[in-house]
C-alpha cells in the first residue's frame, strides 16, 4: 500500500504497513522529538519496534509507517488485545511535530482501523494521559469517533490520569 496520499500541505505522504530495519532509530527519534514522552515510554516504543523486527507478526504488533521524501514522519502501532475475541489496542500513534496538522495522524489511524477490521477486529482501545499537554490528543481521538469510556485518576503519576477511549468498527 505505498500509495501517495494528499495532505493539507507539503510533500506527498506514503503509508506502508511493514517496518524496515532503519525504522527503529527513526521511530525512536520521532517519539523523542514529539516532546510528549518520558525516557521509559521512548524505550517501550523502540522495544515494540524491535520485537516486531525480530519476530514479525508473531510479536502481536502491527505498524503503519508514514514517510515523506524517504523520511519517517509518523507511525502507529496496534495489535490484538490478549485474551479477547475481537478487541485491539492502539499502542502508539505519533507524528513528527513539523508534520502535524497535515492529516497524517488521521491517515495513520484510518489505516490501522481498516486493517483491524480486515483482521476481524470490532473494537479499538486507545489509552492516553489526562495531563493538559494531552488535550489535543484527546480532542483528536474524539474527532475520530472515539468515546471516552474510562478515566483512572492518578494512574501514571499523582495528577496524571489514564484516559481510555474506545471505538466500535
Amino acid at each position: 500500500m505505498n500509495t501517495p496520499k494528499t495532505t493539507q500541505a507539503g510533500p506527498a505522504v506514503v503509508l506502508r504497513p511493514h517496518l524496515k530495519n532503519s525504522d527503529l532509530p527513526a521511530i525512536r527519534t520521532l517519539v523523542e522529538e514529539t516532546g510528549m514522552f518520558s525516557y521509559a515510554e521512548i524505550e517501550i516504543a523502540a522495544e515494540l519496534v524491535g520485537e516486531f523486527l525480530k519476530q514479525g507478526a508473531i510479536s502481536g504488533y502491527r505498524f503503519a509507517v508514514a514517510e515523506s521524501e524517504g523520511d519517517v514522519i509518523g507511525y502507529a502501532c496496534f495489535g490484538p488485545t490478549p485474551c479477547t475475541v475481537s478487541s485491539y489496542d492502539l499502542y502508539w500513534i505519533a507524528v513528527h511535530p513539523s508534520q502535524q496538522h497535515r492529516g497524517i495522524g488521521k491517515q495513520l489511524l484510518e489505516d490501522a482501523e481498516r486493517r483491524i477490521a480486515e483482521s476481524g477486529g470490532t473494537r479499538v482501545y486507545a489509552d492516553t494521559s489526562g495531563r493538559d499537554a494531552y488535550v489535543p490528543t484527546r480532542a483528536f481521538y474524539e474527532r475520530m469517533g472515539y468515546i471516552r469510556v474510562a478515566v483512572l485518576p492518578d494512574f501514571y503519576a499523582p495528577g496524571d490520569a489514564k484516559v481510555i477511549y474506545a471505538k466500535s468498527l
